[in-house]
């Protein structure tokens, strides 16, 4: 079906790197995907695959054969199960199929805005589990894309993948380095006729966020996990809610918070569809 690899030669180190090395990752423009619905995901989407790498010398399922017929995929690689499994970063399980996925850029017209916009910034996150399942959220609840500002975690890290559950291939993810990028894009919506509200989060917020209006088009933006929102974020924000919580807990980790925003977000604008319909 394809070549075969079963020594650790150069281009399994190079995958190998993918899985630990941020630098690598960018500079390959790839990363790597494990799991059944993250697979299936990047190729329903399609993402481009710029190989397949499948489980030699064993029964493969009929997803992984079907996955393999696709004619997209660059190459298909058979790999011995002792190599596949440590890509898979899997002590006792040998993963059937993994797939190296080429990154999108990094442009905020994949972004689609409209009147009813909801998007999620996070800042500087420090956990790519986090922002794994921010994205996962965003995908639940309707969000049209996540933005990672700052040096944070990368959402093309393996735990960012693994935990958005395939959801990273369903929203789009853009990456900068600084707010005044996202700033500068929020103005041009702005300009174009979408009155974008910036909505940040912290523990001492004005306004509880069951008051808050997220009926508009809204870009939420959350802190990082130890020290919050940076000052630039919060001289940016239209405003900044808080999210009442009780309890011996002091606050609320980025990743909870950020769903709690998009759920409210989404009760809002059901419960006012439900009043313009007339319907309960």
């Amino acid at each position: 079906m394809g070549l075969r690899i079963s020594t650790r030669n150069a281009r399994f180190q190079e995958w190998q790197a993918l899985l630990s090395n941020r630098r690598k990752r960018l500079r390959a423009g790839e990363f790597l995907v494990q799991g059944v619905r993250p697979i299936t995901l990047a190729v329903s989407h399609g993402w481009p695959i710029r190989a397949l790498i499948y489980a030699a010398d064993r029964p493969l399922s009929g997803w992984a054969e079907s996955v393999l017929t696709d004619p997209t995929a660059a190459d298909r690689i058979a790999m011995s199960a002792e190599l596949i499994q440590e890509l898979g970063e899997k002590n006792e399980e040998i993963p059937e199929l993994i797939a190296v996925v080429a990154m999108p850029a990094d442009d905020y017209a994949r972004i689609r805005v409209t009147a009813g916009f909801l998007g999620v910034v996070l800042d500087r996150p420090s956990s790519p589990g986090n922002v794994g399942t921010v994205v996962r959220s965003a995908d639940a609840f309707g969000a049209a894309g996540v933005i990672v500002t700052g040096h944070g975690a990368d959402p093309y890290d393996p735990k960012a993948v693994r935990a958005s559950t395939g959801s990273l291939f369903a929203v789009p993810v853009v990456r900068d380095a600084a707010p005044t990028g996202v700033l500068a894009w929020v103005q041009s919506q702005r300009a174009s006729g979408v009155p974008v509200a910036v909505l940040g989060t912290d523990e001492k917020g004005t306004v509880e966020v069951a008051e808050q209006d997220l009926t508009g088009p809204a870009l939420i933006v959350v802190g990082n996990e130890t020290s919050g929102l940076s000052e630039a974020w919060r001289a940016a924000c239209d405003q900044i809610a808080r999210i009442p919580i009780t309890g011996s807990a002091s606050s609320l980790n980025a990743a909870s918070a950020a769903t709690v925003l998009l759920y409210e977000a989404a009760r809002q604008r059901g419960a006012r569809v439900s009043r313009e319909t007339g319907r309960a």
